[in-house]
């Protein structure tokens, strides 16, 4: 695993996604973040390594677009302007975290394997609050009347 950090784009297989990112026409940069996740939802099997990565730092930039998300400040994210994502990605990627912090998935086996796994699941967690935030108190006096 060529890792140097927990960060989403902190490896290998996450900086050559944003190289593809990169190289994909504008207006295809969606489709590839959207079948990044897909591909990884519908994973059945053992989920590998490169496959949980990709999908993390996919996820990444989608959180970066919603309230309270951290921007991709890092250089080995994509460098190209990316859309707005479509709404209907935020569960897609809520799914796909889930998958690569389940059983089954080499990339939490790693991570699990190392000091530092904890802090990672702490940024996973992060990236998944910031999709899926829990309803604040006030939220949930709305629902109560």
């Amino acid at each position: 695993m060529g890792t140097w950090d927990i960060g989403p784009f902190e490896n290998d297989t996450a900086a050559d996604f944003a190289c593809a990112l990169d190289e994909t026409a504008k207006d295809k940069r969606e489709a590839l973040v959207r079948a990044t996740l897909i591909r990884t939802i519908q994973t059945r099997d053992y989920l590998e390594g490169p496959e949980g990565e990709e999908a993390v730092a996919a996820v990444a930039l989608i959180a970066a677009q919603c309230p309270g998300g951290e921007p991709i400040s890092t250089s080995y994210g994509p460098d190209e302007a990316l859309p707005i994502f479509a709404d209907d990605l935020q569960p897609l990627a809520v799914e796909a975290l889930d998958r690569v912090v389940a059983e089954e998935s080499e990339l939490a086996e790693l991570w699990d394997e190392t000091p530092d796994g904890s802090r990672w699941r702490q940024t996973v967690s992060g990236l998944r609050a910031v999709l899926a935030p829990e309803p604040t108190m006030q939220e949930d006096s709305l629902f109560d009347a």
